[in-house]
């Protein structure tokens, strides 16, 4: 059984988390941002878990509707009004603005449903996660993916995105150091 982490379940686990400090705090020291939706703090919350987070975590801002992404995270609005904000452009674009609010060099975001919405016609809980890493001389660096939970219960299904972004930033950073 893994340790839990203040907000997350099992899918966020220590060994992820204090991964990343090691990786972010190497030389060059890089620092994060995240941009939360459907995890609505947990990013923040397992970030701010880690001893010493001062030391690269800036800061997070969790915006729930289109106009808070619009407004502080520079999305498309009308990109974001034809899919709900739930997109994996969507969730670029929200990662791309937390490391120009933020002043970060990677951001990390999420957006989408923790639970069915058959009136959008969602039947099953899905997300995408965004990274972005602004490299020094060089042009903006995206990832992204997607979590798809059929039957999960919402805050099972928010801490599942939450464990699948921060793996994937921990996977991103081992290749961009060369472990």
């Amino acid at each position: 059984m893994r340790p839990r982490l203040p907000l997350t379940g099992e899918s966020v686990d220590r060994s992820i988390v204090g991964g990343l400090k090691d990786l972010l705090l190497r030389e060059p020291r890089l620092t994060l941002a995240v941009a939360e939706s459907v995890t609505c703090g947990r990013l923040q919350a397992a970030i701010g878990a880690i001893s010493g987070a001062s030391e690269f975590f800036l800061g997070g801002l969790t915006a729930y509707t289109i106009a808070q992404k619009v407004r502080h995270l520079g999305v498309d609005r009308a990109q974001a009004e034809r899919v709900n904000a739930v997109s994996r452009e969507v969730a670029e674009q929200m990662a791309r603005g937390a490391c120009a609010f933020f002043g970060s060099d990677l951001a990390l975001a999420t957006t989408g449903y923790a639970e069915p919405a058959p009136d959008r016609g969602v039947l099953q809980p899905v997300a995408h996660w965004g990274l972005a890493h602004r490299r020094a001389g060089r042009a903006l660096v995206l990832r992204h993916g997607r979590v798809e939970r059929p039957g999960a219960a919402r805050v099972d299904m928010q801490e599942a995105v939450a464990g699948a972004a921060l793996q994937a930033l921990l996977n991103y950073l081992r290749g961009f150091r060369g472990r």
